[in-house]
């Protein structure tokens, strides 16, 4: 079995077929979509801009996380499970699609600098947490992710001057 088969086989699915072909549902999946990715990099810039020590700077890393984290991961699988079926419904053309192609890339960067962020330099953060000044290292992290995200919409927002309807 190829990709080509695979995405055939998505595009069939009556779901995929019904946002295809439907005049409302596409776009209101794309308006959740959008929606929630802005406020996945917002709640994400929360963060980066306070370990970078220019916003937020009464309260610690740790606890500004806390309260911001579980609405990033919620938001974010929002944004996965309405970007799925934008994919579904137009799976070829997506593939396909250069800047579709460089946003996945960019995501998995942003993941991937998570992971160091989270098993780096946040394995010291009980030297830091409430300092205005965090390491040079998480500083790297952070300045980073925001470099990624906003790379991440720029490419949501190319993607649709370049998928057909």
């Amino acid at each position: 079995m190829n990709l080509q088969s695979v995405f055939d086989w998505l595009q069939s699915w009556p779901i995929s077929e019904g946002i295809r072909q439907s005049s409302w549902m596409f776009p209101a999946f794309e308006s959740v979509h959008v929606i929630a990715i802005t406020l996945v990099v917002g709640s994400v810039m929360i963060v980066d801009l306070r370990v970078l020590g220019l916003t937020t700077t009464r309260k610690s890393v740790s606890e500004l996380s806390w309260e911001v984290l579980p609405w990033t991961w919620g938001l974010f699988l929002i944004a996965l499970i309405s970007g799925a079926f934008m994919f579904a419904a137009k799976a070829n053309a997506y593939f396909t699609d250069t800047p579709f192609r460089l946003k996945m890339l960019l995501m998995a960067a942003a993941g991937l600098n998570m992971f160091f962020f989270h098993f780096v330099p946040l394995k010291t953060i009980h030297r830091w947490d409430r300092d205005v000044q965090a390491p040079a290292i998480a500083k790297l992290s952070c300045g980073l992710s925001l470099a990624f995200w906003v790379l991440v919409v720029t490419m949501g927002r190319w993607i649709g001057f370049t998928i057909q309807g």
